[in-house]
């Protein structure tokens, strides 16, 4: 499955009837089994719809963080996101791609 970053906002967990997807380096996971964390007021709530790769690798929920582009960070960014990366790979299902389409 190919989403645009548009179409993956509907996966945000507002809706009850769709699965919550989280994108990193244009990775779809779908985290809907950590509900809690990542539905509507979960401590993770706003990383929900979107691409989260560059807010992971600066450990922040800043909403203005919680965007794709990975330009400027440190290497130790890198390393955090990398590290990220393999927990949501070892924990929730690839569901699919972001498409700048």
């Amino acid at each position: 499955m190919e989403l645009t970053l548009q179409q993956l906002k509907n996966y945000d967990g507002t809706d009850s009837s769709k699965p919550i997807y989280v994108a990193i380096r244009g990775r779809i996971y779908d985290v809907t089994t950590g509900k809690s964390f990542y539905g509507p007021g979960g401590s993770y709530c706003v990383f929900a719809g979107k691409d989260a790769s560059r807010a992971l690798a600066k450990m922040s929920k800043d909403e203005s963080d919680v965007v794709s582009n990975l330009d400027g960070l440190t290497e130790k960014e890198i390393g955090v996101l990398d590290d990220w990366e393999k927990k949501f790979q070892a924990k929730y299902p690839i569901v699919g791609t972001v498409t700048s389409n």
